[in-house]
């Protein structure tokens, strides 16, 4: 009898540990190994706006953000767990070469990456911050710094795999900006004041060279993509929201921020103005932010772009392209496409629609997951799929009909 009670307890414990890294690992299917023929195929079966192509423009596995120099002489790749950061240099068409950034450090989680103004490229990891000056002339030869030392970014003890793929912006206060997302589905009541103080479930700023700290934006769960609508200096992030809450809620988000210390809700509401059952009788915090945009429940929003180019129709300027990855989160696939959101006139609000999909067929897997957007200087854009280990390039061409 000891020894059956004895196997239970083991058992049960097995199946709490179980749950309890299901919640913290990067949820992902091994890369599936598709040729270049077979990506081209999937693409010409994409559907996008008239006059719109998209073509694969390099291959790097694992490939998720990406980091456009400012003078277009070389494109940046982050990774997840491959921990490998990708350059890219432009070719005819395509990228004439694909790759590895070399330094003397060894790389923990290279998500997030942005570059500054005058061409300082910043990657953050799990727990740390580089910044290597002037890094498409340089990169081969780089001279990174330490911006924040390892175990410095968030506290050590809240190190872990769940929600740790940062990713970060140069705002036009000249300061870096970056997201923390907390390690939780649900962020437990204990954990709240410590998150508040230290920016961890928020967005934290700071001077390029890590001094005067502070944190941003608070309440918010897991945000994988943002940017500075360059018309007002606002910043725009997407969130990622609670699980286990049924198909169709709740929403997913697209937040504008356009001031410090501003509250979105989480983990009071699980995703737009939806409450979490764990924090369902709690009095939420006052002026909390919803959301301007609610997008479709478990979709994952991930990375996302003010285009601000002048090579696509009059319509896309001064709106967001956003990488939606999907998640198994859901019995019937949504996301795995990319959306444009088409703000106000006042610069708020916005409506979104479907800009290019396909890779969702209805059914798992996905035959593709994209998760970044980035504008080049001649105004096509970049997406990344991790799922193919993909990076794609946007154009545009109006067509002309003889006689018209």
């Amino acid at each position: 009898m000891r020894r059956m009670l004895l196997i239970a307890f083991v058992f049960a414990g097995a199946l709490a540990l179980a749950g309890a890294l299901a919640l913290t690992q990067h949820p992902r299917e091994p890369q599936r190994a598709r040729s270049a023929a077979e990506i081209e195929a999937i693409l010409k079966d994409l559907r996008a706006p008239e006059d719109f192509s998209i073509f694969l423009y390099a291959r790097a596995p694992g490939a998720r953000t990406l980091a456009v120099g400012p003078r277009g002489k070389a494109i940046f790749i982050g990774t997840g767990v491959e921990n490998v950061v990708y350059v890219l240099t432009s070719g005819a068409g395509r990228a004439a070469n694909v790759e590895r950034l070399e330094l003397a450090f060894t790389f923990d989680l290279p998500h997030g990456l942005c570059f500054s103004p005058e061409g300082t490229l910043f990657i953050v990891e799990r727990n740390r911050v580089l910044s290597i000056p002037k890094a498409e002339e340089e990169w081969r030869r780089p001279h990174a710094r330490i911006v924040v030392a390892k175990g410095e970014l968030i506290p050590r003890q809240e190190e872990s795999d769940g929600h740790t793929l940062r990713v970060c912006r140069v705002g036009p206060d000249g300061k870096l900006y970056i997201s923390l997302g907390q390690p939780y589905d649900v962020a437990p009541k204990e954990k709240l004041t410590f998150y508040e103080r230290t920016g961890v479930g928020g967005i934290i700023r700071m001077n390029p060279d890590g001094s005067r700290r502070e944190v941003f934006a608070r309440g918010v769960r897991n945000s994988v993509g943002m940017d500075f609508n360059p018309a007002d200096g606002a910043l725009w992030f997407t969130d990622n929201q609670t699980n286990e809450m049924g198909d169709d809620k709740p929403p997913g988000e697209l937040n504008r921020a356009p001031i410090p210390w501003l509250h979105f809700g989480f983990p009071w509401y699980g995703g737009g103005h939806v409450r979490t059952v764990e924090y369902a009788s709690d009095e939420p915090p006052p002026g909390v932010v919803f959301p301007e945009v609610e997008e479709e429940a478990h979709a994952a929003d991930l990375g996302m772009v003010f285009y601000t180019g002048e090579t696509f129709p009059k319509k896309y300027r001064g709106g967001i392209f956003s990488a939606q990855h999907g998640s198994g989160a859901r019995t019937q696939p949504v996301g795995a496409r990319l959306m444009f959101t088409r703000l106000g006139p006042d610069g708020t609000g916005g409506v979104s629609e479907p800009f290019v999909e396909g890779w969702n067929k209805g059914v798992m897997p996905y035959r593709g997951t994209p998760v970044d957007v980035a504008q080049t200087p001649g105004g096509d854009l970049l997406v990344t799929d991790d799922e193919n280990g993909a990076i794609y390039r946007i154009s545009y061409q109006r067509s002309i009909i003889a006689g018209q």
